[in-house]
């Protein structure tokens, strides 16, 4: 799903814990124990997540369409 509007996308961000922003970028934190394992693996605050950023692309972000309702 591709969200085309910043307000859009602050909203979805605001209801959703594992979203963050850096900068215009999204960021999407998944607690996982196999995270120490993997290339996208994020040690944050004592505990393993995949992290996965969706930048901004001059279309929008493009993120899972499980935060899109």
């Amino acid at each position: 799903m591709i969200v085309k509007s910043l307000n859009q996308m602050e909203t979805i961000v605001s209801k959703n814990q594992s979203l963050s922003w850096d900068g215009w970028n999204v960021v999407e934190l998944i607690k996982s124990s196999n995270g120490m394992f993997k290339p996208e693996g994020a040690f944050v605050n004592g505990s393993w997540y995949i992290k996965n950023v969706f930048s901004v692309q001059r279309d929008g972000w493009k993120i899972p369409n499980k935060y899109v309702s």
